[in-house]
């Protein structure tokens, strides 16, 4: 984790805690992650709790962000069932998650579809966390690279245009929701790859871009992961409706940087 950029902990909850529970979640990780300043934490709830999570935390005068977890790239119209950046921004999300593995392997996303919506996103005010990944499939093959470069290079015109505001999550799809992680040293070799990829589209661009890990992390294996120079934080699944495991990354995040910063 480079002391230069400020950690970031998302929790993207899924088609979970979409009413009250929402409510109640969120506000236990605003308690958990309260005393840490010296790290971002946004959580996703699905659409039908947006707003009232947003409200919620509003009204405790909470610093933790939410994020919306998917979005279509128009701004209104005949697409039922979609929501987009205005609708988002009005329910009180200041993120959104793009191109999430699920949304690619289960309806269909392209790369050219995660361009459109990082377009939408900064054109509605949305902070994008643009995901990219391998498949078992693509990992045994050994395409790995070859993978999430096509996936990075789709999306670093768009991500050059959300001012520094861009995050790329990382997550090997082999490793989400299996209870198998990518090994600190292979996370880092990806992530290092990645920034790579953006330093030869714009170094001011890979300096500031923070890059996520995602795939099982928990609070027992992210110390590790988050030690990692690359590294800036990570996308947490099945981790985040537990609001005391969630905290606990969180705060394996803030002491890292704490000690990033003393070194």
């Amino acid at each position: 984790m480079d002391p230069l950029r400020r950690p970031l902990i998302a929790g993207n909850w899924k088609m979970n805690a979409g009413g009250s529970d929402g409510c109640d979640l969120a506000l236990a990780v605003a308690r958990a992650a309260a005393e840490l300043d010296e790290v971002d934490v946004v959580v996703a709830p699905p659409f039908t709790a947006l707003a009232a999570v947003s409200n919620e935390l509003y009204n405790k005068k909470s610093e933790v962000g939410v994020a919306a977890q998917n979005l279509h790239w128009e701004e209104s119209g005949a697409f039922t069932g979609e929501v987009s950046a205005p609708m988002l921004r009005v329910a009180g999300a200041t993120w959104v998650i793009i191109g999430h593995s699920e949304r690619r392997q289960l309806f269909g996303e392209t790369d050219e579809m995660v361009a459109k919506k990082i377009a939408a996103a900064n054109a509605g005010g949305l902070k994008p966390i643009v995901c990219v990944g391998e498949t078992l499939a693509e990992r045994e093959a050994g395409e790995t690279l070859a993978v999430v470069a096509r996936q990075v290079k789709a999306a670093v015109i768009e991500l050059g245009r959300a001012g520094g505001e861009g995050v790329v999550a990382y997550e090997p799809v082999w490793a989400i929701g299996t209870g198998k992680v990518a090994s600190p040293e292979d996370a880092q070799e990806i992530h290092a790859a990645i920034r790579k990829l953006l330093a030869e589209a714009d170094a001011e661009l890979a300096v500031t871009t923070r890059l996520l890990y995602g795939g099982s992390v928990k609070a027992n294996n992210a110390e590790g992961l988050l030690a990692q120079l690359d590294i800036d934080g990570a996308l947490v699944g099945g981790a985040a409706l537990d609001a005391d495991g969630f905290g606990k990354i969180a705060e394996i995040a803030a002491k890292l940087a704490r000690q990033g910063k003393t070194e």
